[in-house]
């Protein structure tokens, strides 16, 4: 039977099956598993005897709905009996996913003495002293607040910060496992901007760097915007600066293979939000001059400026300046690049056609993006997509945990556009000249050479920008 979209691990089911001890029956089971559209994993025994076998069966689905037509076709084979069926995601995710360990151990009076009272004491007060000294003496040297009020978690919208929670605790567990940072979930019950503002500013103090996630827009904007300017830690809103960073370093990639100039390329970006404004301002710096931005009404110009929202407003007055008006399909004629973060099907196959030459399409949304890769080969001559599924994978995490790596390692004061820039060059870099091809932009989110190149890259640039304080006065007093 067909499916939708592909199996993935993230609705990946086990079933403990009990059945008839004869020869056969496990071979029927997995045939209807297959048959389903179902990609089986393992096939584990847990018991045998002489008349029933019980056995674990993990498989693949597409979906729930897909998971569960399996479930049923497989209570229809006679003699089965399915004893439990378990969730491999929701068991991951159990009890949540990261906890709190210590660094120095705790065995006698003489440890608990330094670690605690009075030994802290000293601690405290040289902190108090010269609060530099915070970074050498403190977990905030290396340690980033992922916070979110949960307006924009994923697929799901204006879920609220309960439901925002598991997906920052994955956040904080790739700062982990990719960077080394020691980041904390936080998530905030809070009515509006200004409170969400005072909250962040109230914690401040603890961390070295914010991150901020999955916030709706226009909030994003105003929060990143008076966080930056009143804190003196760099923040930075991840769904628009970590996405735009790895569009343009795949984009960069791909104007090497289609030899065509930043500064003659003509762009349209789907949707004047988070991602797509925060695309247009890095593009500009990059040095692309002709860029349109599209939102459900059509594309952005100063004939049709909404001064009700800002930072639309602003993009209108910055970008198109050939002054086009129109639907997404209609300015999409004679573009060069085709950047979308929308919603599905919102092309034909016909509209990339009516593109430049050598259209390159990146159809960011996920999992449903403006125009299937699959009907678009041989037309386009470059897709990236959001998606795992397809070569070309365009995913913030590429960025953000080596941004941040930076930032921390620089005790950078705020994030600047050199830093995005120097990011998005140093993974475009990783792939050589030799290596590049239509389907390898970019490296691999599991490269482990990613952090340390955007690392380095940040560092780099924050310390030629000047972003950088003096260090504390002593480490031992």
């Amino acid at each position: 039977m067909a499916i939708s979209t592909r199996p993935s691990a993230s609705y990946s089911l086990t079933l403990r099956i009990e059945y008839p001890n004869s020869v056969g029956m496990l071979g029927r089971i997995t045939s209807v598993i297959g048959e389903h559209g179902g990609d089986i994993g393992s096939v584990d025994i847990v018991q045998t005897t002489r008349s029933t076998i019980t056995r674990d069966i993990t498989f693949s689905t597409a979906d729930y709905e897909h998971g569960q037509r399996i479930i049923a076709a497989v209570r229809t084979i006679n003699g089965v009996d399915i004893v439990h069926v378990s969730d491999r995601t929701f068991l991951l995710h159990l009890g949540g996913k990261i906890e709190v360990h210590a660094k120095v151990p705790i065995k006698n009076r003489d440890d608990l003495s330094m670690v605690y009272t009075p030994g802290v004491a000293r601690i405290a007060q040289v902190i108090a002293d010269d609060p530099r000294d915070v970074y050498n003496l403190t977990i905030k040297k290396n340690t980033v607040a992922v916070v979110t009020n949960g307006s924009a978690v994923l697929g799901l919208g204006n879920a609220g910060p309960l439901a925002a929670l598991p997906v920052m605790e994955s956040k904080a567990i790739l700062f982990k496992e990719f960077a080394g940072i020691d980041a904390f979930p936080i998530c905030l019950n809070v009515s509006n901007d200004d409170e969400f503002v005072a909250a962040v500013k109230a914690i401040a103090p603890t961390f070295g760097a914010v991150h901020l996630e999955d916030i709706a827009s226009p909030s994003c904007f105003e929060v990143e915007s008076r966080l930056t300017n009143m804190l003196d830690i760099p923040i930075m809103h991840n769904d628009q600066h970590g996405t735009a960073i790895v569009v343009l370093a795949a984009l960069i990639n791909a104007l090497r293979i289609t030899n065509k100039a930043p500064g003659a390329l003509r762009v349209v970006i789907n949707r004047a939000e988070a991602a797509g404004i925060a695309t247009a301002h890095l593009l500009t710096a990059y040095g692309v001059r002709d860029i349109v931005v599209c939102d459900s009404q059509g594309a952005l110009s100063t004939a049709n400026l909404e001064e009700s929202n800002a930072v639309v407003a602003q993009v209108a007055r910055e970008t198109n300046p050939r002054g086009l008006q129109g639907t997404l399909q209609e300015v999409l004629k004679g573009a060069d690049v085709f950047i979308g973060f929308g919603g599905r099907t919102e092309l034909e196959p016909a509209h990339i056609q009516a593109m430049n030459p050598d259209p390159i399409v990146f159809a960011m949304a996920n999992p449903y993006p403006e125009i299937e890769p699959a009907s678009i080969a041989g037309i386009a001559r470059i897709v990236a997509t959001g998606k795992s599924d397809f070569p070309n994978q365009i995913n913030n995490m590429m960025c953000f945990p080596g941004f941040f790596r930076g930032l921390l390692d620089a005790r950078a004061a705020r994030v600047n556009a050199d830093m995005k820039l120097a990011a998005a060059h140093a993974i475009a870099n990783l792939i050589g000249r030799d290596e590049l091809h239509e389907d390898y932009l970019i490296p691999s989110v599991f490269d482990r050479r990613v952090v340390k190149a955007v690392a380095t890259a940040v560092a780099t640039a924050a310390n030629q920008t000047g972003v950088v304080p003096r260090a504390g006065k002593a480490l031992l007093r």
